[in-house]
């Protein structure tokens, strides 16, 4: 049976796997939290940590990723490298 989490941890181990060019991608230092609940949507812009100063939060680009399990994940990524949000298509209820 499937967690109802899903840990960040993921998240950085596909990004290192698929995409490892992207070295500017913020994922784990700077997030408050490490795990969601499971869900279409999970908005992380406000969890990084408070002590932020750059509030340059400016989309830049979608990556996709593909799990085995968890299917296809949706990166939004800002201009200074960090994740505003992670999309799990496999979520999505029509």
């Amino acid at each position: 049976m499937r967690q109802p989490y899903i840990n960040i941890e993921l998240i950085a181990a596909l990004i290192k796997e698929l995409v490892p060019e992207r070295t500017d991608i913020v994922v784990v230092q700077k997030l408050k939290s490490k795990k969601w609940i499971r869900q279409a949507y999970i908005p992380l812009k406000k969890l990084y940590d408070s002590d932020e100063r750059d509030s340059n939060w400016q989309f830049e680009e979608n990556i996709l990723l593909e799990h085995e399990t968890e299917g296809t994940i949706v990166l939004d990524v800002y201009k200074n490298g960090r994740i505003g949000g992670i999309e799990l298509v496999n979520q999505i209820q029509d």
